[in-house]
């Protein structure tokens, strides 16, 4: 079996060359034991924690919470930059602004430098909030890695970032240089 990405289609393949041993297909595949999908549990449930038992308090969602995170880190952002450093798409970091924009807490302005573009800044509002971000993203990163020792953080945090890194080179075909339709990788 093998998996392809098509730049065509935008899309990952998978394509069996080998003729399976033959056993049960129930244990073929076992989902439990897939990485894509323990991540995305991972993520989903840390994604619902935080909702509860954190955003509540601010009444912002995910997107307005990364967003605005992102903005009062780095003080001005434009929206891609903004896509950028919060894993989110155009469509979900445009209605994130319009969310803080209407609740004052973020101000949108034309770029200077590009007529068309735009600038997202906190506002005074909007960096109140933002200063309750750092001691709230604290407790969440201690609530949610109690049950790791020092060395496994580390060594998950290294994994992560590793993990992120390789997908944005797939994606971007600069893994393994892909060509118009490349293996990736096979067993």
């Amino acid at each position: 079996m093998a998996l392809y990405y098509s730049r065509g289609s935008g899309k990952f393949q998978v394509r069996t060359s080998v003729q399976t041993s033959g056993g049960d297909p129930a244990e073929a595949f076992r989902l439990e034991e897939f990485l894509p999908y323990k991540l995305s549990v991972a993520a989903d449930s840390v994604s619902r924690m935080i909702a509860r038992f954190y955003l509540g308090e601010t009444g912002l969602g995910m997107p307005e919470w990364r967003l605005l995170a992102a903005v009062g880190r780095h003080g001005v952002l434009s929206p891609t930059m903004a896509g950028e450093q919060t894993a989110m798409d155009k469509v979900k970091v445009s209605r994130a602004a319009a969310s803080l924009a209407g609740r004052g807490l973020l101000r949108q302005s034309q770029d200077p430098n590009d007529g068309r573009g735009r600038l997202l800044r906190l506002t005074r509002k909007g960096t109140g909030v933002y200063a309750g971000i750092a001691p709230m993203a604290e407790e969440i990163d201690k609530a949610i890695s109690s049950c790791l020792t020092r060395s496994e953080k580390t060594v998950l945090h290294k994994a992560l970032g590793k993990l992120i890194e390789h997908t944005a080179d797939l994606m971007s075909g600069r893994a393994g240089g892909f060509a118009e339709e490349a293996e990736v990788q096979s067993d």
